[in-house]
């Protein structure tokens, strides 16, 4: 689904931005363009990134120090 209509990002572009380390939306912005025109996609690439990254994080192993 596309998210930022302006510069053509979709969900699977954030989710896939997240996997490789993108974890703040000035970066996914850096990297996609995502919002940087009208800024009417914002608050759902805001809400897609976040997903994204907990998803991430529930995936990393933990680390156990003995």
């Amino acid at each position: 689904m596309y998210i930022c209509m302006c510069n053509a990002v979709t969900d699977g572009d954030i989710r896939r931005a997240a996997a490789e380390g993108v974890h703040h939306f000035a970066d996914l912005q850096a990297r996609t363009g995502c919002s940087d025109c009208c800024g009417c996609c914002e608050q759902e690439a805001r809400a897609t990134l976040d997903k994204a990254v907990q998803q991430v994080l529930l995936t990393m192993p933990v680390a156990v120090v003995a």
